[in-house]
């Protein structure tokens, strides 16, 4: 008989030992932290590699700003990435994966072609952009810039207030223009607000405004074609992805025109335009990056009020400027930035 109790006792003992294991296991398993890390889902425009991608120095201003706030990357958040290797219809198709994959934000490097495959892809996901060139409100895309209200936040580059002001010192640097061409991207964004603002700019300064379209790298030198067809005295662009990403060739092709040029960005003085004025880019990417940590931190993207850029420059190319027999005004030198020697 106690051999047949004994029996009992361990045929009852092995289920509630078993069930106290798997409490325990359960237990220890929700003490411990989570091993997942916050992921960041990007859409590389042109690079291949999220390596290369770092080499540029807006994604270096990026992982540059994380850092600020003390996150590393790999150890406390990832970056999921794709590249769209400069074909904008692939950024619905690669926007929809990430999200599809869980990330924690959505990060959107410009407007156009990106933020609108974003939009498509998520209305719940919080959206970064990092550099937008549209009016956000005027597109609907925010309620306000001081409360966005939806799932998208981020920086503005202001370039619809830019577009007469880069024409006012296109005119000081070469006060006898009165036809300028004005080369812009149709496919990344209508540039509605910036025309506007343009017209009645060249209005006031006696300018007569001529388009010229281009979609792809690839059909820039067509652009110029037609540009020097038409006998312009300048050249201004907005701010279109394509311009930045392809500054050394528009500089080269704007000085084979020999026609005195403005641009959006720094980058193409740099690499042997004239002159621009604008945001630097590297610099708003860095500043993105509190908004990122703050939407990873719990913070809702409807509440995080759209900003400006930190900074302007106006940089001018002397080097470029004597290549053109273009005699930069003294008062104008004063106000750049940065002169290039």
């Amino acid at each position: 008989m106690i051999e047949l109790g004994n029996a009992r006792l361990r045929d009852n003992l092995v289920p509630t030992v078993a069930l106290l294991a798997l409490w325990f296991v359960a237990f220890v398993a929700a003490a411990q932290p989570s091993t997942r890390l916050p992921r960041i889902g990007y859409v590389m425009p042109t690079a291949s590699t999220w390596a290369e991608a770092k080499l540029s120095p807006t994604v270096q201003g990026l992982v540059a700003g994380m850092r600020d706030h003390g996150y590393v990357e790999g150890r406390d958040y990832v970056v999921e990435v794709r590249s769209a290797y400069g074909d904008p219809e692939r950024f619905a198709d690669l926007t929809a994966e990430l999200v599809r994959l869980d990330v924690d934000v959505v990060y959107v490097p410009v407007c156009g072609a990106p933020l609108n495959a974003a939009l498509k892809a998520t209305a719940t996901v919080p959206i970064v952009v990092a550099t937008c060139n549209d009016d956000l409100v005027e597109t609907g895309t925010v309620k306000s810039l001081r409360h966005p209200g939806g799932n998208v936040t981020g920086l503005s580059k202001l370039t619809p207030e830019l577009a007469p002001k880069r024409l006012s010192l296109l005119k000081q640097a070469v006060p006898s223009i009165a036809r300028v061409a004005v080369l812009w991207n149709p496919d990344y964004s209508d540039f509605k607000a910036d025309w506007r603002e343009l017209r009645a700019a060249a209005e006031r300064l006696g300018i007569t405004l001529h388009s010229f379209e281009f979609r792809r790298a690839d059909e820039l030198e067509l652009a110029f074609h037609a540009i020097r067809r038409a006998h312009v005295d300048a050249l201004i662009t907005f701010s279109d992805l394509l311009t930045y990403v392809h500054a050394s060739r528009l500089a080269e092709l704007a000085a084979s025109a020999r026609l005195p040029a403005m641009y959006a960005f720094r980058e193409i003085p740099d690499a042997g335009g004239l002159m621009s004025y604008g945001p630097n880019i590297a610099d708003m990417w860095r500043q993105s990056a509190d908004y990122v940590v703050r939407i990873l931190k719990g913070g809702s993207p409807g509440d995080m009020a759209i900003e400006q850029p930190r900074r302007f420059e106006l940089v001018v190319n002397l080097k470029a400027a004597r290549a053109l027999g273009v005699s930069i005004p003294q008062p104008l030198l004063l106000q750049a930035d940065d002169v290039i020697r």
